[in-house]
């Protein structure tokens, strides 16, 4: 395996791992040589010490150590990927809790994972995207952030959107390497507009729209282009520009 990335919190080291596979081997001085690359899958590995992580249903794959595993309800409306059905009825969704001391490891996948910190301050809660939300450290909050206006009604993610919430290390499941995500800060005077399967995250703070992207149905039609998402206000914007989508927007 090979470090992508790491870091540190309190009680709680979270690292990404590229796995490889050897290519080929030659003869060196000092014996056999192999030589390894990437196959394109990643996985996380969460070393505790004394902390805990609330990790996506079924993405847990083993631990070594005094490592404790339970299930845990989230708060009313909480919302994972896999729980799509149950947030939208209001429902609570379930995480599973792993605390203690010792390391765990996920599931192996061909997503990017991206390792990211809130501070707990007033504005750094974070809305993700449907696909987006992969651990967290248990000092965070998962619940659903819910649109008031219309436009919000008409998200593919229907009125809820998950939301992290608190102080903490938290990993989100990517298109993209991390290199390729862009990042965009709006200090209240400039908007984003973009295709929703372009946006991982955005702050929780600010305003979203989703409207055509030319105003009247015959314009519309004349464009070609579909919904789009509006973004103003003060807060960040997550976007995953080289993202090739299948299907139409859905945040």
């Amino acid at each position: 395996m090979q470090l992508v990335q790491e870091q540190r919190g309190h009680g709680l080291t979270l690292r990404i791992h590229a796995l490889t596979h050897v290519t080929r081997f030659s003869q060196g001085a000092d014996g056999l040589r192999e030589t390894r690359e990437m196959d394109g899958r990643f996985t996380v590995e969460a070393e505790l010490s004394g902390g805990g992580v609330l990790l996506e249903p079924g993405a847990f794959q083993y631990s070594v150590g005094q490592v404790q595993a339970s299930v845990e309800q989230q708060q009313q409306g909480g919302f994972l990927r896999r729980a799509i059905a149950t947030a939208g009825t209001g429902e609570s969704a379930f995480a599973t809790h792993l605390s203690g001391h010792g390391r765990v490891w996920t599931e192996p996948s061909r997503r990017h994972f991206i390792i990211a910190e809130a501070t707990g301050e007033s504005g750094d809660d974070m809305i993700l995207d449907d696909r987006a939300f992969y651990l967290a450290q248990d000092t965070m909050q998962l619940g659903t952030h819910t649109h008031t206006g219309f436009s919000g009604a008409l998200s593919g993610g229907g009125m809820r959107q998950p939301k992290l919430s608190g102080a903490g290390l938290f990993v989100v499941e990517s298109p993209v390497p991390v290199s390729e995500v862009q990042v965009i800060e709006l200090d209240g005077r400039d908007t984003v507009t973009v295709d929703g399967d372009l946006m991982l995250m955005y702050s929780a703070s600010l305003r979203v729209e989703l409207r055509p992207l030319v105003r009247g149905l015959r314009n519309a039609a004349r464009s070609g282009e579909g919904l789009v998402f509006v973004l103003s206000g003060k807060g960040t914007v997550f976007l995953t520009p080289t993202h090739q989508a299948l299907s139409g927007a859905s945040v």
